[in-house]
This record gives C-alpha cells, sequence and structure tokens, in this order.
C-alpha cells in the first residue's frame, strides 16, 4: 500500500528514545517523510538519528533547524551498533566509578550516531568531580566521554525496572515524557497513608500516578464524613474508621466495637443533607453549607 505524501511542508516531531520527549524539526526537503521514518538531524549534542512519531502545523511550534536526511540502512546499522555497545560503556564506567570510590549513580550511557562521543548521565546527592574519570574513560572508550547531571525522578526513568507498584515497567519508563508536579495534597486527596513507603517510587519521590486520579478524588470526596466523625444511619451509630472513596462508602466501629461498612447515600441525613456530627461542626469535605474543607 503506498504512503500518503506530506507536500505541506510539516514540521516534524522526532522521538531519539522510547518514553522521550518530542523535538521538532523543520521539514521542507523531504515532502515524501511520514510517521515511522528514520531521519539524520542535527542536535545541539550533535547529530542523531531518530524517528517521527507526527506533524505538527508550522504554526504552532518554533523550529530553528531542518532535518538534514532521511537516516539510510547503513545509518541504522552504524546507530544499532552503538546501542549494543551502550550497556558494556556503562558498565565499565560504573566499576571505574567504584574504584575510584566517588559516590555517583550512574544511571545510562548514550553514544552519539557516529560513536565520536559518549555521554553518561548519573545522580549524585553531593556535587562530585568527575572530569579525572571522565579522562579515564574517554582513552579506555576513545570517544569523547561528557557526564550530565540529572535528577532522582530521570535517574530512575532511565535505569528502568520494576515499579513500587508491582508494574513490570515503570510509568516513566513506558510513557511519561515529562514530570509534572507532584504534592502531598495528592496523597491526602485520596485517603493514602502519610508512610514515605506507600506513596513513594523508585526514585525516592512521590509518585507520579498520584496525579492520575487527582481530580476524581477531589470531586469524588465532596460531601463524604470526614475519618474521626461520628455519623448516624436509620439503626445504627458509630465513628468512622476508614471511606472508601471511590465507592462512595464509610466504615464506622459502632459502640459494641464491631465494625460496619455502609454507603453515604444510607447514613441518616435529616433534614439537612448531611449526617449529623457530634460537636456541630459537618465535617464532610466540600461542604457548601459550612464551607468546611
Amino acid at each position: 500500500m503506498q504512503r500518503a505524501m506530506n507536500t505541506d511542508n510539516r514540521i516534524a516531531a522526532v522521538r531519539f528514545q522510547s518514553a522521550g520527549k518530542l523535538y521538532h524539526f523543520i521539514n521542507d526537503s523531504l515532502p515524501d517523510l511520514n510517521a515511522g521514518d528514520f531521519v539524520v538531524v542535527e542536535t545541539s549534542r550533535g547529530v542523531e538519528v531518530g524517528w517521527v512519531v507526527q506533524f505538527v502545523a508550522r504554526s504552532d511550534v518554533d523550529a530553528p533547524r531542518p532535518i538534514m536526511r532521511q537516516a539510510t540502512p547503513q545509518d541504522l546499522l552504524l546507530r544499532e551498533h552503538y546501542r549494543h555497545q551502550e550497556e558494556k560503556a556503562l558498565a565499565t564506567a560504573r566499576m571505574a566509578a567504584v574504584e575510584a570510590n566517588l559516590r555517583v549513580k550512574l544511571a545510562k550511557a548514550e553514544y552519539a550516531f557516529d560513536g565520536s562521543r559518549l555521554t553518561i548521565y548519573y545522580g549524585a546527592e553531593k556535587e562530585v568531580n568527575l572530569g579525572r574519570l571522565a579522562r579515564e574513560l574517554s582513552q579506555r572508550f576513545n570517544s569523547r566521554v561528557d557526564f550530565r547531571l540529572v535528577g532522582p525522578r530521570d535517574v530512575a526513568k532511565m535505569m528502568g525496572g520494576a515499579g513500587a507498584c508491582g508494574l513490570a515497567v515503570r510509568c516513566c519508563s513506558a510513557f511519561l515524557t515529562d514530570f509534572q508536579p507532584i504534592s502531598i495534597r495528592m496523597a491526602k486527596a485520596q485517603d493514602l497513608p502519610m508512610v514515605p513507603n506507600e506513596i513513594s517510587g523508585m526514585c525516592g519521590r512521590l509518585r507520579c500516578c498520584l496525579a492520575y486520579e487527582y481530580e476524581f478524588y477531589q470531586d469524588a470526596r465532596k460531601g463524604m464524613p470526614k475519618v474521626g466523625k461520628w455519623v448516624q444511619g436509620a439503626e445504627i451509630s458509630g465513628k468512622i474508621v476508614d471511606r472508601n472513596i471511590p465507592k462512595q462508602t464509610i466504615t464506622i466501629r459502632t459502640e459494641d466495637g464491631s465494625r460496619v461498612e455502609l454507603p453515604v447515600k444510607e447514613l441518616w441525613v435529616g433534614s439537612s443533607g448531611r449526617p449529623p456530627i457530634q460537636g456541630g461542626s459537618c465535617g464532610t469535605d466540600g461542604c457548601s453549607e459550612c464551607g468546611k474543607r
């Protein structure tokens, strides 16, 4: 089947790594370029090979550099050759760092398209001078070696592996291209335990997935009485010890010590539209009458 040709000189969004960011390049000289094609481009780190993910209108982005050419089979073979060398280079660099007693976490080694430069991404809690190590590795690999400091989330993304939740591949490595700010408020809104091991990812920071359902929980928890409040149903009353926001249920402990799970809508709410709470305040999240949050 013949592929559709792109004749409108659109901007090509190019990716260099799986789940990596998109970089935009002018597509003036390759009218038949299609999504999925590999291209050779010049970046701030030198000449690189990437693949076209999509096209966008020229007016939507600023693309200062044009695509150099479409990648040839020889280009792809060369790229694949150095991809295979990266794991060996990383293992060698890690051993050299240990021997030099450097407290760094080397996350990933990345060769340039032609092998002339090797970039090693690392994380460190304190400033570390890696100049001597870079010179030693440059001689060993016969390539220029650069070290680039990245944050804890980027280290986890590059190293890959299973997530703290049990997924075989971490979200950051599987599909996240950018990291959005995550706050402790997101965990509190989902009634998660404020225990570091429960809400932190492999990077040691708050889990990125806390943002996935944050807005849903913000809406779903409105009108639900808080844990610790006393509520009353048609034939039962007790203190709230737990609540399930997605199910819209609460678990109460009655005066005789038993635990009962009840839908919020089955609580005896009286004429005010909310359960009577000891102390005279409704104690619900997002209450429109008392304004308590």
